[in-house]
């Protein structure tokens, strides 16, 4: 299985080999390691707290630290929490597993996960992969592996890594010495899996106030998949944001314009009204130039707007519904961005995500 050879590969030092996955729980809802990912997983979905989710995500990493043997004696001893990581729940449910019981708390959550969004059913199984992520090498909450171990989980093809670009600094975006690094360890992380999944190399960069791009042309050329974004003067004047944009699509390393209006419609950080500039004109750019128009699938940017989305749709652009998943359970985002586009009328062949990897690098790179 293509998840248990990656994490063999990643975690090859541990003594123990387990069985892990998350997405679809069956035998291995007994098994504590895949219990806590499905936690964390179900939680991130819901956007529960960062802190909540951490504890079973680190405590899943401390078990896969310890031999089964030592975990099982410590059960029967009653010191289970004396491992790093593992607090009163956690341990509680450690014991449940181990004493072959499906967890109560797993229960409760698979309860009312439900499927994210009950529309677009036929665009949501077309998706081959997602093409922005974010690991916690910038403003992402999980490990590289992490993400890639539970796109496959989720039935992705291909999964793009898309961390921030050095001015956004806020979410410690990467200069180009970092970026060289990640390449190396997205490379690494391939090496296993041979045709079953791809880990892309990516960026999400910062598109800068006079449409430049935040990273340099060398570094862009070395990666699979370019996403530009505008993060920063989002209150710009309207005509200047044009020019913005539009130069920043025109660049030849560009490949999807993200959440191109910035704006948020709920959530933790609030609303923010959308940036003011002439869609026409930008989407006339995108279409001239094959840059994917994004239909970002975050709940609380739902970015573009539906009028947006049509506009794009009439000037004959491509599309690529995202996730900009933070964490892995974020994966799931992409039944939000699916709904939309079938709602919308969006073409299933004009969404450069369904397409076959091969076909995608071809355009990407074109």
């Amino acid at each position: 299985m293509a998840v248990h050879t990656l994490w063999t590969a990643i975690d090859g030092q541990h003594s123990t080999e387990r069985h892990v996955t998350s997405h679809h729980p069956g035998s291995e809802a007994r098994d504590p390691v895949a219990v806590l990912r499905r936690i964390a997983f179900l939680l991130e979905r819901q956007l529960a707290d960062t802190y909540r989710i951490k504890a079973y995500r680190a405590a899943a990493s401390s078990l896969l630290r310890v031999p089964a043997e030592e975990v099982r004696s410590r059960h029967a001893a009653g010191s289970l929490r004396d491992l790093p990581g593992i607090g009163a729940k956690t341990a509680s449910i450690v014991a449940e597993c181990l004493d072959g019981r499906v967890p109560t708390y797993l229960t409760e959550l698979e309860a009312t996960s439900g499927p994210l969004a009950e529309g677009g059913p036929e665009h949501r199984a077309a998706l081959r992969g997602d093409l922005h992520s974010h690991s916690d090498w910038s403003d992402g909450g999980s490990p590289i592996e992490e993400m890639a171990m539970t796109a496959i989980e989720v039935g992705r093809k291909y999964l793009v890594l898309t961390d921030h670009s050095p001015r956004l600094t806020v979410a410690n975006g990467l200069t180009a010495a970092r970026l060289t690094q990640q390449l190396d360890v997205v490379d690494a992380l391939n090496d296993p899996l041979g045709d079953t999944f791809r880990l892309l190399r990516g960026i999400e960069v910062d598109i800068l106030d006079d449409g430049a791009l935040d990273q340099t042309d060398t570094m862009l050329a070395r990666l699979d998949v370019v996403v530009a974004s505008v993060h920063s003067k989002l209150k710009m004047e309207s005509a200047a944001m044009t020019r913005r944009m539009v130069a920043a699509v025109r660049h030849p390393e560009t490949n999807v314009l993200g959440h191109c209006t910035g704006r948020l419609v709920k959530g933790g950080r609030g609303t923010r009204a959308q940036s003011s500039f002439d869609a026409s004109a930008v989407f006339e750019a995108c279409a001239a130039h094959g840059v994917a128009v994004e239909i970002n699938s975050r709940p609380e940017r739902q970015d573009p707007p539906d009028e947006l989305i049509t506009l794009a749709l009439e000037a004959g652009c491509l599309f690529s519904i995202d996730s900009d998943a933070h964490a892995p359970g974020q994966l799931d985002f992409l039944a939000y961005g699916a709904e939309r586009a079938d709602r919308l009328g969006v073409p299933v062949e004009r969404i450069v995500n369904t397409w076959p990897l091969d076909r995608l690098l071809d355009w990407a790179n074109r």
